[in-house]
Protein backbone atom coordinates (compact mmCIF):
# COMPACT_ATOMS: atom_id res chain seq x y z
CA UNK A 1 0.00 0.00 0.00
CA UNK A 2 1.41 3.41 -0.99
CA UNK A 3 1.52 5.93 1.87
CA UNK A 4 1.33 9.57 0.73
CA UNK A 5 1.32 12.76 2.82
CA UNK A 6 1.68 16.37 1.68
CA UNK A 7 2.34 19.64 3.50
CA UNK A 8 1.27 23.06 2.27
CA UNK A 9 1.11 26.39 4.06
CA UNK A 10 -1.42 29.10 3.30
CA UNK A 11 1.06 31.81 2.30
CA UNK A 12 0.82 31.30 -1.47
CA UNK A 13 -0.12 28.64 -3.97
CA UNK A 14 2.35 27.95 -6.77
CA UNK A 15 0.77 24.63 -7.70
CA UNK A 16 3.26 22.55 -5.69
CA UNK A 17 3.46 21.22 -2.14
CA UNK A 18 6.11 22.41 0.32
CA UNK A 19 6.71 18.76 1.10
CA UNK A 20 5.52 15.47 -0.38
CA UNK A 21 6.13 12.14 1.29
CA UNK A 22 5.62 8.77 -0.36
CA UNK A 23 6.48 5.53 1.44
CA UNK A 24 8.84 7.24 3.87
CA UNK A 25 10.74 9.43 1.40
CA UNK A 26 10.09 13.17 1.77
CA UNK A 27 10.65 15.50 -1.18
CA UNK A 28 10.99 19.11 -0.03
CA UNK A 29 10.38 21.95 -2.47
CA UNK A 30 12.83 24.82 -2.71
CA UNK A 31 12.64 26.96 0.42
CA UNK A 32 13.17 30.72 0.41
CA UNK A 33 13.75 33.36 3.08
CA UNK A 34 10.15 34.26 3.87
CA UNK A 35 8.94 34.13 7.46
CA UNK A 36 5.77 32.35 8.61
CA UNK A 37 3.72 35.44 7.67
CA UNK A 38 5.06 35.45 4.12
CA UNK A 39 7.30 38.49 4.69
CA UNK A 40 10.63 38.48 2.85
CA UNK A 41 13.63 38.40 5.22
CA UNK A 42 17.17 39.64 4.52
CA UNK A 43 17.06 41.87 1.45
CA UNK A 44 20.59 41.91 0.01
CA UNK A 45 21.97 39.86 2.94
CA UNK A 46 22.97 36.29 2.09
CA UNK A 47 23.51 35.30 5.73
CA UNK A 48 20.06 36.46 6.89
CA UNK A 49 18.44 34.82 3.87
CA UNK A 50 20.28 31.55 4.47
CA UNK A 51 19.35 31.50 8.17
CA UNK A 52 15.65 32.03 7.37
CA UNK A 53 15.73 29.49 4.55
CA UNK A 54 17.19 26.84 6.88
CA UNK A 55 14.51 27.66 9.47
CA UNK A 56 11.90 27.11 6.76
CA UNK A 57 13.50 23.78 5.88
CA UNK A 58 13.22 22.81 9.56
CA UNK A 59 9.54 23.82 9.53
CA UNK A 60 8.77 21.50 6.62
CA UNK A 61 10.71 18.63 8.19
CA UNK A 62 8.78 19.10 11.45
CA UNK A 63 5.48 18.76 9.58
CA UNK A 64 6.57 15.21 8.73
CA UNK A 65 7.77 14.47 12.27
CA UNK A 66 11.48 14.42 11.39
CA UNK A 67 14.54 16.67 11.80
CA UNK A 68 17.58 17.67 9.78
CA UNK A 69 19.22 14.37 10.80
CA UNK A 70 16.76 12.72 8.39
CA UNK A 71 18.05 14.68 5.40
CA UNK A 72 19.48 12.39 2.71
CA UNK A 73 20.16 14.94 -0.05
CA UNK A 74 20.28 18.74 -0.12
CA UNK A 75 20.53 21.15 -3.05
CA UNK A 76 21.57 24.74 -2.43
CA UNK A 77 20.99 27.22 -5.24
CA UNK A 78 22.84 30.55 -5.17
CA UNK A 79 22.44 33.45 -7.59
CA UNK A 80 26.08 34.37 -6.93
CA UNK A 81 27.77 31.10 -5.99
CA UNK A 82 31.29 32.45 -6.35
CA UNK A 83 30.74 35.29 -3.88
CA UNK A 84 28.20 33.71 -1.50
CA UNK A 85 29.42 30.12 -1.38
CA UNK A 86 32.13 31.02 1.13
CA UNK A 87 29.44 32.40 3.48
CA UNK A 88 26.75 29.78 2.95
CA UNK A 89 28.85 26.60 3.20
CA UNK A 90 30.05 27.25 6.79
CA UNK A 91 26.49 28.18 7.82
CA UNK A 92 25.19 24.95 6.28
CA UNK A 93 27.90 22.88 8.00
CA UNK A 94 27.03 24.47 11.35
CA UNK A 95 23.32 23.84 10.73
CA UNK A 96 23.97 20.15 9.92
CA UNK A 97 26.32 19.46 12.84
CA UNK A 98 27.84 15.97 12.49
CA UNK A 99 25.23 14.77 9.98
CA UNK A 100 26.48 14.78 6.39
CA UNK A 101 23.81 14.23 3.72
CA UNK A 102 24.67 14.04 0.03
CA UNK A 103 24.20 17.31 -1.80
CA UNK A 104 25.01 19.88 -4.43
CA UNK A 105 25.65 23.61 -4.54
CA UNK A 106 24.52 25.17 -7.79
CA UNK A 107 25.04 28.62 -9.22
CA UNK A 108 21.93 29.89 -11.01
CA UNK A 109 21.05 32.99 -12.98
CA UNK A 110 17.90 33.78 -11.01
CA UNK A 111 15.37 32.33 -8.56
CA UNK A 112 11.59 32.70 -8.36
CA UNK A 113 11.82 36.08 -6.59
CA UNK A 114 14.21 38.76 -7.84
CA UNK A 115 15.43 39.61 -4.32
CA UNK A 116 16.11 35.97 -3.44
CA UNK A 117 19.81 35.04 -3.25
CA UNK A 118 19.46 31.45 -1.97
CA UNK A 119 17.05 28.52 -2.29
CA UNK A 120 17.34 25.12 -0.63
CA UNK A 121 15.52 21.93 -1.64
CA UNK A 122 15.99 18.48 -0.12
CA UNK A 123 15.10 14.81 0.11
CA UNK A 124 14.65 13.26 3.55
CA UNK A 125 13.46 9.95 5.01
CA UNK A 126 11.17 9.08 7.87
CA UNK A 127 13.03 6.03 9.21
Amino acid sequence: MTMIKTYNHDLWDHGISQGYSVNGTIYISGQFSHDSNGEFIGAGNIEEQTKQTLENLDRVLAEFGVTKSNLAYVEIYLTNAEEHGAQVIPMFKEYMGNHRPAGSLLGVTFLASAEQLVEISAVAHTD
